[in-house]
């Protein structure tokens, strides 16, 4: 049979090794995609180090996958040969459970992630379902186009079902991975955006992204600023520090929400009195099904929003894992393979 390049981790806490395998052939409902490029994502560690219940190893880590079709499953009519297309979290779904009865794909019960429940894309090919597949705009390159389909898809869908309404003073927490494209997003859909973040060294960054405001948490107390301004009707949490989440939410105005995309298991401490006050509310968000992903790259092409990105060739792998997750990528770490 013939052969690809494939990262996998043999073991929970393995390292990130390049080997041959077989290509794969797609089953009926499936597709197969040539990859052009696989973002890597801090939710990649959950299959590096096991942290996710039921992996079944070996497993190829990725689900920002970008690249074009090649071959078909049975049954599949709504694809084919040759177009590209992009995997992001959203996996796939079994279309019965009574989450998605009710259209509610994204939280199914046996809903699939690539690189958790099936090989995803740190690989030259890979196989997924039909429903799980968006369509990539031609404005975007394969490279700026991988990282919308979790951090991208993620902010955008937060944004744009979180109540706010243009002219609406919304914050962005974190000015990273997900907080650089939560600033531009926020700013394209015509909100009054604030960056939040620690040190002045970030406010020109969040000031070319497009931020009408800087707030250093490290120099002022960003809750007392935000009310001066009226109080925000939403906060967009992106950094992964629930202390810095439990210091912005005497700033959200009424009925403002603290919307949480930033992933951490410790706890955020609030008192009922904050959130009964002023009918203040805390919320988190999921990033969205296939065709969310779709409406955030098409969002992306229409109004320029752009990931900041770092490529690395798929054989090094490893090396650029290790720097995303050290925090020294600027913003995400995106693999190639030459295809």
């Amino acid at each position: 049979m013939a052969k690809m390049r494939a990262v996998q981790v043999a073991k929970p806490n393995g390292p990130l090794e390049l080997v041959e395998r077989d290509i794969p052939e797609p089953a009926p409902g499936q597709v197969r995609i040539k990859v052009q490029a696989c973002g890597i994502c801090h939710s990649d560690a959950f299959t590096v180090e096991g942290a996710f219940p039921n992996i079944q190893y070996p497993r190829v880590p990725g689900h920002e996958i970008v690249g074009i079709i090649d071959a078909v499953g049975a049954g599949v009519q709504t694809w084919a040969t040759g177009q590209r297309v992009g995997v992001g979290w959203h996996g796939g779904h079994c279309g019965r459970c009574d989450r998605c009865r009710r259209g509610d794909f994204i939280n199914c019960r046996f809903a699939q992630t690539p690189g958790l429940h099936y090989d995803g894309g740190y690989a030259d090919f890979m196989v997924a379902p039909s429903e799980a597949l968006a369509l990539v705009p031609d404005e975007l390159s394969s490279e700026e186009a991988a990282p919308l389909l979790c951090a991208g898809i993620t902010t955008f869908n937060a944004l744009r079902h979180s109540g706010a309404r243009a002219g609406d003073l919304v914050g962005v927490l974190g000015i990273g991975g997900l907080g650089h494209l939560g600033v531009q997003f926020a700013v394209k859909m015509g909100f009054h955006t604030v960056a939040i973040a620690r040190g002045t060294d970030k406010e020109p960054l969040a000031r070319q992204l497009g931020a009408h405001r800087y707030l250093d948490s490290q120099a002022q107390n960003v809750a007392e600023e935000l009310t001066k301004l009226g109080g925000a009707r939403v906060i967009l949490a992106t950094a992964t520090s629930s202390k810095a989440m439990t210091a912005v939410i005497d700033g959200l105005g009424v009925d403002g929400k603290l919307l949480i995309v930033g992933v951490t298991t410790d706890p955020i401490e609030v008192t009922p009195l904050q959130l009964i006050s002023a009918r203040r509310s805390i919320q988190g968000w999921p990033s969205g099904t296939a065709m969310d992903s779709q409406d955030t790259m098409a969002f992306s092409a229409l109004t320029g929003v752009r990931t900041m990105i770092e490529t690395a060739p798929l054989d090094r792998a490893a090396e650029a894992y290790a720097r995303m997750m050290s925090g020294k990528a600027r913003f995400r770490m995106v693999l190639t393979t030459g295809s």
